[in-house]
């Protein structure tokens, strides 16, 4: 086996393999090239990441700085969103299912180093595949760690570490992070409970012809400006005129 496929595997590899390391030389060019592109180039931005990421749904948007390992491993469904310095070290895959947001100084790790400080000295590492469901909120500074599955319907609060696998349905928080409150799935979204079609008309008609006539802002003082002088002298007043 190769160490590409060993660490495909989830065996031990050595990092420093030749082909590992040019593989993660062409992801970190394209990393760079897209944290160094204008801020109004969606365009170009689109295009890296089609070229960086093994798949990508719709309504992509990752704001710069982005770094990866090598890109090939990371999934992302529709409706991702994820805000600065958004860091994934994908040597095993990292998927993401649709409506997920990150806040900024995330990190999602996949990579671990032996216990055996011989074998950890050899350069020799291993890699946990990580996954998150859909409808999952990840809050600022948050640190995932490999193996982890994050549930559906997760929020997950600041500056958590998250160790071990997050049931779905609930908010988590801490370090280690550990669910902290459940959410009712069944319940529905303020979206959800707004009414469509001819009874939404109905209601804002009725809301229009029922709301009160508002209040007329009261008027304010005019008030003439005093003049200012010339600045003399680089910027000083000449006070004796």
């Amino acid at each position: 086996m190769t160490e590409k496929e060993k660490m495909e595997s989830g065996e031990l590899y050595i990092s420093t393999d030749r082909e590992l390391v040019n593989d993660r030389i062409k992801a970190k060019k394209l990393c760079a090239e897209f944290n160094a592109s204008e801020f109004n180039d969606f365009q170009k931005r689109e295009r890296i990441l089609n070229r960086l990421l093994a798949l990508k749904g719709a309504n992509t948007s990752i704001e710069p700085d982005f770094f990866c390992d090598y890109g090939y491993n990371i999934i992302l469904g529709d409706n991702f969103n994820a805000n600065h310095n958004l860091v994934i070290l994908d040597a095993a895959d990292v998927s993401f299912g649709d409506n997920v947001f990150i806040s900024p100084n995330c990190g999602f790790y996949t990579t671990e180093l032996p216990i055996d400080a011989a074998s950890r000295n050899q350069g020799l590492e291993y890699a946990k595949p990580i996954k998150v469901g859909s409808n999952v909120w990840i809050g600022g500074g948050v640190t995932v760690l490999a193996g982890v599955t994050i549930g559906d319907n997760v929020v997950i609060g600041a500056g958590s570490v998250v160790t071990k696998d997050i049931p779905p349905n609930c908010v988590a928080a801490g370090n280690p992070c550990v669910p902290t409150k459940t959410i009712d799935a069944s319940a529905k979204t303020a979206a959800e409970k707004a009414p469509t079609g001819e009874k939404a008309s109905a209601i804002a008609d009725n809301d229009i012809k029922t709301a009160p006539k508002p209040q007329e802002a009261p008027r304010r003082k005019r008030v003439e400006l005093t003049r200012i002088d010339t600045p003399q002298n680089g910027g000083f007043y000449d006070r004796k005129k």
